[in-house]
């Protein structure tokens, strides 16, 4: 930071935001000291001015310094004449300082340039940076300093900080002297902290607590509860849209006659915060009285819309729902052909009985029909890939709702700009109409590579590749990667959204799976893995505009296997090692295999949301019948559902209720006893992400295998609770269910500039139904040794080396006598008991709050769970999280 430089001296430039100089007289700099005493004797009164000359100039020749001057030779010499010639000089702004002397004839002036910048330097800004100040700075390197430059430039400074709601900030120039008369021009700011609003008075309300109105207000007081919003901040623009909004309030209530008298914002004695005291007026509260529509289009009869106006008479006025119904006959005509219906409301106010009369007048209009579509602006997207959206065609009558269906159809695609709404433009007749699509084209293509670290997975990476409009005809490409600890999987997909230019979607996906299911609760040790190849194809058509029928074809090659070091053994004695129950347990055990699987699917989709990825209003549902059984080694019908309905709530709040439920049911007798028909790998799960509060896979039927101990040595067991010491076996269910009922919080603007949602929820579900399993147990004092053997299943011997190491390791056919010193390796399964729990229609239930962040190194998600209600065996999780980064 450049310290050694001298304050401009004699110029009070330092500024605050709150006083800035708005006058621009107030920057005219005062004569500095040296031209107070400009011309000397008066003695030399009327005197004819015989030469004129400079003193003093370096980059300006004296020719051009005389040229600012009026005064020529001959002209009589006056005092007045030297100070009109010290002003001429001065308004140039050239010169630091000016001395005008007249001797026998002679005029002397002597002048000192003002210096040259060298370069503009900007210390203490860190809420604002440089590339938004300097743009604003007028001063330039190689130009000439001015006084009044520097005063224009803080005043431009303070005024970008005022913008940003810091009226405490204060600018101080500096200038620090260099060689050949140049200068560094330093601004030194002190930003301060950013204006708050420390508290809004409202003076005359007497219907509504000043508690009411301020809840209607963008602008919040400053408490510690708001410390995220960036709505506690002072802005006057915001200042003037909330007597906006006290007005519309008013205005719904009845109070047709309110007005804002005023409001005023004052600074605290502090001058850092803001106190904000407005002045109202209520007036009378009026009712709504004859309320009738009056059409003087044909297909419209009045008294039929007359008696399905929302409002009556005796209701409490509301403009409002006056504006609303002026809206909806507007779109209601809109439908009908008339694009520019006219819909007038009209008033008659009755101050003695408080009433208000309103009648809504549609004027004589033409109907209209739709003579061209025009698409503007695609370069890469084909003209058909838009078209085939319009919900109209060239040559129909004009249909308002229609149009924005449109609108909404070409947003959905997700190829143009954001918001995106179809122009309507008078044609060549007036019952003719074009519509214009004038889109913008955004980036469709995706590559993505992440890391990071969930609490479900560990360590993942993931990588994938998308275009959702592949060669601008609207299909969609990919090939994705995913590693974790427990699962790897790869899949490459194709769509196609108009097969043959027809209206039915069409795809494929072509996979492969590899997944670790780990039965330790904590330890997080894999008990089996699952490996899944196979493709789908897929193809759907549309039923009506917001429902749709998909197809499905899937052929799946599964295999299931374990570590048969760990789990198999020679239980039969015949020397060939299979799966041990004790070991395994005996559902893991029966669920080892390869088998096929070849399922037909039917979808039965509706969806009437405004956005697919983040909906705000609307519904949608699906039903998903899936049979296994066209070839392929299983049978099975699985029927799923989802439903969900989207509300947006007042003040930004959205609601989101979401259900979901299914079962599966085997054609297939396995004919194992304790074993359900329904293989383990096509079971329903959950837990964690689906239900929050659980674990992952931490809800419904399972196995515990709990060890049994005998610590004190008198042969009497205790069976240990400690569930990072027990097995833990999820079996999952045959039926399933879940409900979620979750609010989205709105934050301030600065919040959903750093990417915050926060949200509240509660979540409900339940697994159940399948076949109660047989139980194992290993009573205490029963343990045995189990042998560890090779691949043709003879038991492995070894023989103890020095210090207790293995010298040799031998397998020796059962039967076989032993080398003496040979020892059988293996281990000793302890004592242990098997329990079912969980099997139980009864909700689970949990409420909590979480947060979406998108932070700078990825997506950011957090949950905060407490159950309320669960079954025993569950596994309950209070926090959870998910975390990865982009590069």
């Amino acid at each position: 930071m450049l310290m050694a430089g001298t304050i401009l001296a004699g110029l009070p430039v330092a500024g605050m935001a709150q006083d800035a100089p708005a006058d621009p007289e107030a920057t005219q700099p005062p004569a500095p000291a040296a031209a107070q005493t400009a011309a000397p004797a008066a003695t030399q009164q009327g005197e004819i001015v015989q030469t004129i000359s400079v003193a003093g100039a370096q980059r300006l020749e004296a020719q051009t310094i005389l040229s600012y001057i009026r005064l020529r030779p001959g002209e009589e010499w006056s005092q007045v004449v030297g100070d009109e010639v010290l002003k001429d000089i001065y308004a140039t702004e050239l010169f630091a300082t000016a001395d005008v002397r007249f001797e026998n004839g002679n005029v002397l002036i002597t002048v000192v340039e003002n210096p040259v910048i060298n370069r503009i330097i900007l210390e203490g800004n860190d809420r604002i940076k440089n590339d938004k100040i300097v743009p604003e700075i007028r001063l330039a390197p190689r130009q000439i300093f001015t006084r009044s430059k520097v005063r224009a430039d803080v005043a431009r400074i303070i005024e970008l900080y005022k913008r940003q709601g810091r009226f405490a900030a204060t600018v101080e120039p500096q200038m620090v002297q260099l060689a050949q008369n140049r200068v560094d021009v330093v601004f030194e700011i002190d930003e301060g902290p950013k204006s708050k609003v420390q508290q809004i008075n409202i003076i005359g309300n007497e219907a509504f607590s000043d508690g009411d109105l301020r809840g209607e207000m963008i602008t919040k007081q400053a408490r510690l509860l708001s410390i995220l919003s960036s709505n506690t901040s002072y802005d006057p623009d915001r200042l003037a849209f909330d007597q906006q909004k006290l007005r519309q309030f008013y205005l719904t209530q009845g109070y047709a006659d309110f007005r804002v008298v005023s409001a005023v914002a004052e600074l605290t004695p502090d001058q850092r915060d803001f106190i904000i005291t407005y002045v109202v007026e209520e007036g009378e509260r009026y009712k709504f009285g004859e309320v009738k529509v009056e059409s003087e289009l044909r297909d419209f009869d009045s008294a039929s819309m007359t008696g399905r106006l929302p409002m009556q008479r005796g209701d409490w006025y509301n403009a409002e729902q006056v504006e609303n119904t002026v809206e909806q006959l507007t779109d209601l005509a809109g439908t009908f052909g008339y694009a520019f219906a006219d819909v007038a409301p009209q008033f008659n106010r009755s101050k003695e009985d408080l009433t208000m009369d309103v009648t809504f007048l549609l004027r004589e209009a033409p109907r209209v029909y739709v003579e061209r579509i025009d698409v503007n602006g695609n370069t890469l997207t084909q003209d058909k890939v838009v078209r085939r959206e319009f919900r109209v065609a060239e040559g129909d009558a004009f249909n308002s709702l229609q149009v924005k269906r449109s609108a909404a159809r070409i947003n959905s695609l997700g190829f143009f700009q954001e918001n995106f709404e179809i122009t309507q433009v008078e044609g060549s007749a007036p019952d003719r109409i074009i519509l214009e699509a004038n889109v913008e084209e955004q980036a469709t293509g995706e590559l993505q590579l992440s890391a990071g670290f969930s609490s479900l997975e560990s360590f993942i990476l993931q990588g994938s590749i998308r275009q959702r409009n592949f060669r601008g005809r609207g299909q969609t490409v990919g090939l994705s990667l995913n590693y974790s600890r427990f699962s790897r999987s790869a899949q490459a997909s194709f769509s196609e959204p108009y097969l043959f230019d027809r209206n039915i979607s069409a795809g494929v996906d072509v996979y492969r799976k590899d997944y670790s299911n780990f039965g330790f609760n904590r330890n997080r040790n894999s008990t089996f893995e699952q490996s899944t190849t196979g493709f789908s194809l897929r193809a759907g058509v549309p039923l009506s505009e917001y429902s749709s029928l998909f197809a499905s074809y899937t052929l799946n090659n599964d295999n299931v296997s374990i570590d048969e070091g760990r789990f198999f053994s020679d239980t039969d004695g015949d020397g060939i090692a299979t799966c041990d129950p004790f070991l395994a347990t005996r559902f893991l055990c029966d669920a080892i295999g390869e088998r096929t699987s070849s399922i037909l699917g039917l979808t039965f989709s509706i969806d009437s949301t405004d956005s697919r990825l983040r909906p705000t209003r609307g519904r949608n549902l699906s039903i998903t019948t899936e049979y296994a059984g066209l070839g392929g080694s299983v049978k099975y019908l699985r029927v799923r559902g989802k439903a969900g309905q989207y509300y947006p709530l007042p003040a930004g709040f959205i609601l989101a209720l979401t259900a979901e439920g299914g079962a599966i049911r085997s054609f297939e007798d396995r004919g194992i006893p304790g074993t359900d028909d329904v293989r383990l790998t096509d079971r329903f799960f959950l837990g964690e992400p689906q239900i929050r509060g659980f674990d992952i896979r931490g809800v419904g039927p399972r196995v515990l295998r709990r060890p049994i101990i005998d610590p004190d040595g008198d042969g009497i067991g205790e069976v240990v609770t400690d569930r990072d010491s027990i097995q833990d076996d999820a079996l999952g269910g045959t039926a399933y269910y879940m409900g979620r009922a979750e609010i989205e919080i709105p934050l301030g603007t600065g919040a959903r500039e750093l990417g915050l949602r926060p949200s509240v929820f509660l979540d409900v579900g339940g697994l159940f139904n399948i076949t109660n399993p047989i139980l194992l147990q290993n009573p205490l004092g029963g343990e045995f040794f189990n042998p560890q053997r090779d691949a043709n299943g003879n038991p492995i011997f070894f023989k103890p080396g020095a210090n207790g190491e293995l010298s040799t390791t031998v397998a020796i056919p059962e039967g076989d006598p032993i080398p003496e010193g040979f020892l059988a390796q293996g281990n000793t399964i302890p004592a242990f008991e098997e329990v079912f729990l969980g099997d139980s229609p009864s909700p689970r239930i949990s409420v909590g709050i979480g947060v979406n962040w998108n932070s700078p190194f990825g997506p950011f998600r957090i949950d905060l769970a407490h159950v309320l209600k669960k079954q025993p065996g569950d596994d309950t999780k209070l926090f959870s999280f998910n975390v990865g980064t982009q590069f």
